[in-house]
């Protein structure tokens, strides 16, 4: 463990490893025709998912994370040096205890390590880097490891219209560690908002939520409300955490937003002030993968190039709580894993 930093000096973090893993079986909007009254395009029209992964019957949350690591380790093998904390961002683990961080963290050699689930949905992911900073800043990690990882179709009705066309599975891992100065997380804004938690929900141990609103055995949702809810904070938490950054949308070179709804996504752009041609959106192909959608459409934002160093970078994410996080980095490429993949192949890495 390090000490916490001397007064007056905070040093700079940010990503310095970032691996994904999404599970080989493609879902089209065709399969769902032959079950329920849908059909392909309005699905698409109503979304912009063309197709999501499931998971097989036999792999779960913990395997997808593991997926996310190992990727992760192939692109750079001394990644996990020095990482002494894991974060697993899941609404979808594999038991309540044992945690699926300390099954990911058994797996990929991190055994002692501290480890510990979040559960904030949709903006888990956001949140982890958080909260991977914080225990940094505090001294009590050197390094920390965030996991995003669902196997969503576990949990999901999928004879349930409302949802089962939304969602897919997927996972995203991120070692959070020291960077150069002027690179890296500048702010964040975190929030969530129980009152509207029995707008998007799924049951544990108690039946009905304080007030008594009684939930379903799977992923329940009122679409209209999260909508709602959605394009509202996604826009907010944008603003104030540029505004506490001293940014604008000007200096912004890539949103990269939660990837729920095309329709959740260009209301969001419109309230930020940045173009949608100026936003990482990949959900046609994946769905919403909750904690995973993020961490999805950074890699792939930086295998095709489009991100690059220096660039000045805003997350945005909400989620089941109701919940919201938005984050504002200026993204380092240095690191093996980290720059376009016709750069790294051209150093051989």
């Amino acid at each position: 463990m390090t000490a916490s930093p001397a007064p007056g000096t905070r040093p700079s973090l940010g990503i310095t490893a970032l691996g994904t893993y999404a599970p080989p079986r493609v879902v089209t909007n065709t399969d769902f025709e032959a079950r329920m009254d849908t059909s392909a395009e309005w699905i698409e029209s109503r979304t912009g998912i063309r197709e999501r992964r499931f998971t097989e019957a036999d792999e779960y949350t913990s395997d997808v994370g593991v997926g996310a690591v190992r990727d992760l380790l192939a692109r750079d093998p001394d990644a996990l040096r020095e990482v002494d904390a894991v974060i697993c961002a899941t609404v979808s683990p594999d038991a309540l205890m044992p945690s699926t961080a300390a099954l990911i963290a058994m797996q990929v050699g991190l055994t002692g390590a501290a480890a510990f689930d979040l559960s904030t949905a949709c903006s888990g992911f956001v949140y982890g880097l958080s909260v991977a900073q914080g225990l940094i800043l505090a001294g009590t990690a050197r390094r920390v490891l965030v996991v995003g990882a669902e196997a969503l179709s576990k949990i999901v009705d999928q004879n349930d219209r409302n949802t089962a066309i939304l969602f897919g599975d997927g996972g995203g891992a991120a070692v959070v560690g020291p960077v150069p100065e002027g690179y890296g997380f500048q702010n964040f804004v975190l929030g969530a908002d129980g009152a509207g938690g029995s707008s998007l929900y799924l049951r544990c141990a108690a039946p009905r939520l304080p007030g008594g609103f009684e939930m379903g055995e799977a992923v329940g949702m009122n679409g209209r409300e999260v909508f709602k809810f959605a394009v509202r904070v996604l826009g907010d938490s944008g603003n104030e955490v540029l505004a506490r950054t001293g940014l604008s949308s000007a200096d912004v070179d890539w949103l990269i937003p939660h990837q729920a709804n095309i329709r959740i996504i260009e209301a969001a752009c419109e309230r930020v002030g940045m173009p949608l041609s100026k936003t990482v959106v990949n959900l046609d192909r994946y769905g919403n993968t909750s904690s995973a959608t993020v961490p999805l459409a950074l890699r792939e934002a930086l295998d095709d190039g489009r991100i690059r160093d220096g660039q000045q970078l805003l997350l945005v994410a909400f989620g089941g709580g109701l919940s919201w996080a938005a984050g504002t980095l200026r993204w380092w490429g240095g690191a093996p894993s980290l720059g376009a993949r016709a750069e790294r192949e051209a150093v051989g890495v």
